[in-house]
């Protein structure tokens, strides 16, 4: 019995994770090359390994032979196909293995830069992390270790190039599943992310049980849960939303810690108008736009916020607008509002269509007030194009008279040094 070969066998499949009825018959396929190589004119070769004692038998056109009996030359042929089945099933093997494996969070050393991107060695194989998959104002060393999300999986003629991400959406939803075990355990759902790398991310979630509160239980006892996140995040900031199928709810949820006061929903233009009160407006709006950025995406509609004077200047403009148009009485333009259209802008972009098919308008009317809201949008556009001229204009000119009355600076005078003891003396 050769219990050597079998030995190594069941080692190198266990080693590369390849399946050894494989290992077997790429044996065989690299001693008939062998064969071949030593007996140029021959084609019926067959070689069998017996997969429980190990021993090889061979024949040559029917007739036995032993493989010990082949040349130096045919051996190295097969020592270099074996090498090369064996690296190609590897790379087969690894490819299944990884490919789903996809979204999930994997850990692994820093082994070395390549230009701005990240070699990770994940122990069978290498992994490469891009700048563009990197969290801003994160650095990394040599030998540190780190986690990521395998994001995607390529085969390449030479090797399976696995893709990393530390900012894709979805590495805040493995990580909230390591770390929450409602979450794992699907009693918590995560509903919807919207995420800025580095920055802040927002999570909607839902409990599929009434007795566990979603956020309380993502938050964790003193916020222990929620500060491992942020922490791997390295500071990111995170606001975990309660989810709420009615899109007016979720809106307001969103965008807190702002109050909203009123939400109109349009359904044909996907859009809602948000208002809020003035003291409220920079929290809902947030840092360079990023609270309703961010709202924007974690609920799918485009959100527009305003205030109460400028919402209900927009509807003053659509509802004088309306009354110009012969057939239009209030309770056509209580209708029109009612669809979430609260200014002569947003008329004249859903078009005539929704006003006949919801509202069961005659065309030639609805013609004639998308008609009416368009020359009225060109007015409003207008004013506020000037109105933004006007506001630069005059910050340029605050700006021009605060460098004018800037006090000069005064010319250094020239300090003479002081004198030496010597002179001092004298």
């Amino acid at each position: 019995m050769n219990q050597e070969l079998l030995r190594i066998v069941d080692a190198l499949a266990r080693d590369k994770n390849i399946d050894k009825e494989t290992m077997f018959e790429d044996l065989e396929a690299a001693m008939v090359s062998a064969i071949r190589k030593a007996n140029a004119q021959t084609d019926d070769i067959v070689v069998r390994i017996n997969r429980q004692s190990g021993d090889i038998t061979a024949s040559v056109n029917a007739v036995p032979m032993s493989v010990r009996d082949l040349g130096r030359i045919a051996a190295q042929t097969a020592k270099q196909v074996m090498i090369q089945r064996i690296r190609a099933a590897e790379r087969d093997s690894l490819y299944e293995e990884y490919l789903d494996r996809r979204g999930e969070i994997v850990t692994g050393r820093v082994a070395r830069w390549e230009g701005g991107s990240l070699v990770i060695d994940l122990g069978r194989v290498e992994a490469v992390l891009p700048k563009s998959e990197q969290i801003p104002g994160d650095s990394h060393q040599v030998e540190e270790r780190i986690r990521a999300m395998i994001l995607d999986v390529k085969e390449q003629p030479s090797q399976v190039k696995i893709v990393l991400s530390r900012t894709h959406p979805d590495f805040i939803r493995a990580l909230f599943e390591l770390e929450v075990p409602e979450v794992a355990e699907k009693i918590i759902e995560v509903k919807a992310i919207a995420r800025e790398a580095g920055y802040r991310t927002k999570v909607a979630v839902n409990s599929l049980d009434t007795k566990v509160d979603p956020i309380g239980a993502c938050v964790g006892i003193r916020g222990s849960r929620i500060k491992n996140i942020v922490d791997e995040l390295g500071g990111e900031k995170i606001d975990i939303v309660r989810w709420n199928d009615s899109s007016k709810v979720l809106i307001a949820f969103a965008l807190k810690p702002a109050e909203v006061n009123e939400i109109a929903l349009c359904f044909e233009l996907g859009r809602a108008t948000v208002v809020v009160t003035d003291d409220q407006l920079s929290l809902a709006i947030g840092k360079r736009g990023q609270n309703v950025r961010l709202a924007a995406r974690l609920t799918g509609w485009d959100i527009e916020i305003l205030t109460p004077e400028e919402f209900n200047a927009g509807l003053d403009v659509l509802e004088k607008a309306l009354r110009e148009v012969s057939g239009v009485d209030s309770a056509v333009v209580d209708k029109i509002v009612a669809m979430g259209m609260v200014n002569v802008l947003d008329v004249e972009e859903a078009g005539e269509d929704p006003l006949v098919n919801e509202l069961g308008m005659d065309r030639a009317l609805a013609q004639a007030i998308v008609a009416r809201c368009s020359e009225e949008a060109k007015k409003v556009s207008q004013a506020a194009e000037a109105a933004k001229e006007k506001k630069a204009r005059l910050a340029r000119q605050l700006e021009e008279e605060g460098e004018r009355h800037q006090p000069l600076a005064e010319e250094p005078q020239e300090v003479e040094p002081p004198a030496s003891t010597e002179q001092q003396a004298q």
